[in-house]
């Protein structure tokens, strides 16, 4: 077998018809101008369409067409998605990379109290075109906004009123309030919520002296409980009693006014027979009441009040003594 010289070697030569480049070079034309021209919008999005640059429509979700090379381009906005910004100073993002601790959290109420207030907003996307162009840096316009907002609201009430009875109040209140403001500035999103996260004060020393005015308030609330308990149980016991002694009370009266209207009756009716014939009333006025006297008597005697002893007069029953 004989050497083989590298010098005498020629790489096989490929001749392209022309043909066959000029099909190649229009498929890759083909392909890219379908992929500029056609573009797919998400149930979730609208897209907003720009012509040289300049605003032209917008899209709604589905297949469309646009004008390639670059002449339109689409920027795809999730419309429909409702997003979430945390104020809860704990980890770092983009929109409060600035922030380089939590004192920020840290608000002063209406009655001088420090408390740390953590939230959060959910907002959606009302307007793309506003929401891509009208704001440079629309996460941190957000931020201020709301950070201002809550602490202006959290500091024209008292702590106590914060943490309780106010709390709604101040949501809505900021949802309103943000609304309007971000309509002011024209950055094309609606806030859907706003919930107060955690309100609690700063640990150390005011954290203690919170915990024994928390403490205190529940001992009071405890003994007005106990209290109201004691009074829904005496109370009632002391009506019911008191009802009763009444209606025993009315009782007795309507009996007594029942026997003396029938005493009265029985005197004006005597009283009509003794005027009829007196001697034969008082006769029979007389027998009767001999016989209410001594009626229930089984042994009863007859005595002379003048002498000491008994006299030998005949028992009402029958029989001599």
């Amino acid at each position: 077998m004989g050497d083989f010289n590298m010098s005498n070697f020629k790489p096989p030569q490929i001749k392209l018809k022309p043909k066959v480049v000029v099909t190649f070079i229009v498929v890759l034309l083909i392909g890219f101008i379908a992929i500029s021209t056609f573009y797919m919008v998400d149930q979730t999005e609208r897209a907003v369409i720009l012509r040289f640059g300049k605003f032209s429509r917008i899209s709604e979700p589905g297949l469309h067409i646009k004008i390639p090379f670059g002449i339109e381009r689409n920027y795809n906005v999730p419309t429909q998605v409702v997003q979430t910004m945390s104020f809860d100073f704990k980890t770092e993002n983009l929109q409060r990379s600035r922030l380089n601790n939590a004192r920020e959290s840290l608000m002063l109420t209406g009655d001088l109290n420090i408390m740390n207030v953590e939230w959060i907003i959910q907002y959606r996307i009302s307007d793309p075109s506003a929401w891509l162009f009208n704001v440079e840096s629309r996460e941190s316009t957000i931020w201020d906004i709301s950070q201002s907002i809550i602490n202006m609201l959290i500091g024209d009430r008292g702590i106590f009123d914060i943490m309780g009875k106010e709390r709604d109040a101040i949501e809505v209140n900021a949802r309103e309030l943000l609304n309007s403001k971000f309509s002011d500035y024209s950055l094309g999103i609606n806030v859907t919520t706003v919930r107060l996260q955690s309100i609690v004060p700063p640990a150390g020393a005011v954290w203690d002296s919170f915990e024994d005015v928390n403490k205190a308030q529940q001992d009071m609330n405890r003994l007005i409980n106990e209290g109201k308990e004691a009074y829904n149980k005496e109370i009632p016991r002391a009506r019911g009693e008191a009802e009763k002694v009444i209606q025993e009370a009315r009782g007795y009266a309507a009996e007594r006014e029942n026997r003396a209207m029938g005493d009265v009756a029985r005197f004006n009716s005597v009283y009509n027979e003794y005027r009829n014939n007196r001697s034969v009333t008082r006769t029979r006025l007389y027998i009767e009441t001999i016989e209410e006297i001594f009626g229930n008597k089984d042994e009863t005697d007859l005595i002379d009040k003048s002498l000491k002893n008994f006299i030998p007069f005949k028992g009402l029953e029958g029989g001599s003594r």
